[in-house]
């Protein structure tokens, strides 16, 4: 068997506009004080690619329309719904209170791994990925309904956030797929 590569034509994506009205994944993403534009683009298109319903971007995060988050999100802002909120806390009592599950993606006591997480069906969660040194801060990891942590085997502490996001929409994404 050969194998060839697809042209883009080839690959039946909806467009912007289309992406907007199809139905989301039960998935919502927290960027708690980004400070790498590239890594916010590379998170807005994961998004895209996971029908993630909403990015809301907290605190120093920055904001589309900036060149150096549109040349890694490739036209990902437009279609991904986003917005932008000072306070991290605040979205996640607003959320809490809208009945969303809320959890922090770190390294905590008592954080449960993700290869041990399971999805409840009808439910929503939000996953709060942290700033690049400091990770998610720390009143944003107590108050959190759960806490989730990617497991590594080698020598770095952690990932990058852009990575994390991708593992964990991902991992959160195919779990949904198999429990409808």
């Amino acid at each position: 068997m050969k194998y060839r590569k697809l042209k883009n034509s080839e690959l039946d994506r909806v467009d912007p506009k289309t992406f907007k009205t199809i139905e989301k994944s039960p998935l919502i993403i927290i960027l708690d004080n980004i400070r790498s534009l590239n890594n916010i683009g590379s998170v807005f298109r994961t998004s895209d690619a996971f029908l993630v319903k909403k990015i809301y971007l907290c605190g120093i995060t920055a904001q589309p329309p900036h060149k150096d988050i549109q040349k890694t999100a490739l036209g990902a802002t437009e279609s991904v719904a986003w917005e932008y909120a000072e306070n991290t806390m605040e979205v996640i009592e607003k959320l809490q209170k809208e009945g969303v599950v809320v959890a922090a993606i770190e390294q905590a006591e008592l954080a449960v791994s993700l290869t041990d997480f399971s999805i409840q069906k009808e439910m929503t969660y939000a996953l709060v990925f942290g700033n690049e040194v400091k990770g998610v801060q720390q009143k944003v990891v107590s108050a959190s309904d759960v806490v989730i942590e990617i497991p590594q085997f080698g020598t770095k502490h952690s990932l990058n956030i852009s990575v994390s996001a991708g593992v964990v929409v991902w991992d959160f994404f195919s779990k949904m797929q198999q429990i409808q």
